[in-house]
């Protein structure tokens, strides 16, 4: 008797175990569907926005490509970090996540963004929580209002993106309406942002001055390799040290529309100009694209050996010595419209032929 509980226990432990595998083999047969659809919506882009952080994240097969940035601390909404296809940073860390070697002046050069030195006298560009109290009632600030995402494609998605300019008594300026367009075409990262300056209630000057206006600031990597030091100062007054570092590493190279290369590219017009060099042993090409539909094109070109790769159609009576003036004015309820481009690959140097076939396809748009 005692033998025969013993077989019937056996026998149902193993039916037990065969119903427990049956059961375990029908629920993966019916999530491998779900799996499957899962993995599939991690590739191409995907829109995450974080309120608490205050960015709109822009992901590309789950990796991190770019983020719209929106901290109070910044006074200007930014693209920050900005990554290529395959994770390698391209811009600066510092103030925000600095990195061993870098340079850290200039504390408002953060990741891509876009603003100008003096619009009614007030300075946006230099404008970060540097700036002592006393002297804050010379620099403007534009403040983020809303974001919203885009259709999200495997390719391409957007966002659209409203700000205020605003003096700092509180008034502001101007409505800013920006676009941003995220594209990806194997292992080149494509960014176009055009934007519409709207004045609101006075009429408002863009005095031609150096700083400005569509700008990315770069890693130490893509710097030009240099020897000397620099000092350079704002519409204030305020000076800014730029100190000779060690160029192990450093491997940046400009290259214009119109031919010039190095630090000769500073202050020359050209509808394109590429920067070249190379991080994490891959071949980098950053290139910004100008737009016909600008005002000021070709532009003049704020690229300096240190980092800072800017455009800036605003600038033209300091660029050209006196030659050229422009001053845009936006009368009230009047608006202008910006456009650019940038475009970064990595493990390859985008020859100038391809740079020209870009910025005839980008002239299109």
């Amino acid at each position: 008797m005692q033998n025969a509980k013993c077989k019937i226990g056996k026998g149902s432990a193993f039916r037990i175990l065969h119903f427990a595998f049956l059961i375990l083999h029908s629920f993966l047969i019916a999530a491998l569907p779900t799996y499957t659809a899962s993995a599939q919506k991690q590739k191409g882009f995907k829109l995450t926005e974080d309120k608490q952080k205050k960015q709109l994240n822009v992901l590309y097969n789950g990796q991190l490509l770019t983020a719209y940035c929106y901290f109070d601390s910044v006074m200007k909404p930014v693209l920050f970090p900005v990554n290529t296809i395959d994770g390698i940073t391209v811009t600066r860390g510092y103030p925000l996540q600095p990195r061993n070697g870098e340079r850290t002046d200039h504390p408002h050069h953060i990741g891509i963004w876009m603003n100008y030195e003096s619009v009614n006298g007030l300075d946006f560009w230099n404008n970060s929580t540097s700036i002592p109290s006393q002297n804050r009632n010379k620099y403007g600030t534009i403040r983020h209002i809303s974001v919203r995402k885009g259709e999200q494609k495997q390719n391409t998605t957007s966002i659209s993106a409203q700000a205020g300019w605003y003096r700092p008594d509180g008034k502001k300026l101007i409505d800013e309406d920006s676009k941003y367009v995220f594209t990806v075409r194997g292992k080149r990262f494509i960014i176009d942002r055009m934007s519409t300056l709207t004045a609101t209630e006075e009429d408002v000057v863009f005095k031609d001055v150096k700083d400005g206006f569509f700008a990315i600031r770069v890693a130490r990597e893509l710097e030009h390799p240099s020897q000397q030091k620099d000092i350079f100062f704002d519409a204030q007054g305020n000076k800014t040290d730029v100190p000779r570092l060690n160029n192990e590493g450093v491997t940046g190279m400009y290259l214009s529309g119109n031919g010039k290369k190095g630090d000769s590219v500073w202050s020359t017009q050209a509808e394109w100009v590429q920067l070249t060099g190379v991080m994490a042993g891959k071949k980098i090409t950053i290139a910004i694209f100008d737009h016909p539909a600008n005002p000021g094109f070709p532009a003049y070109w704020h690229a300096r050996g240190y980092g800072l790769f800017a455009v800036n159609p605003l600038g033209r009576n300091i660029f050209s010595n006196g030659k050229e003036t422009l001053n845009l004015t936006i009368r009230p309820g009047n608006s202008v419209t910006f456009r650019y481009r940038v475009v970064i690959e990595s493990g390859n140097t985008i020859t100038p032929q391809e740079i020209d076939q870009l910025s005839k396809e980008f002239n299109k748009k």
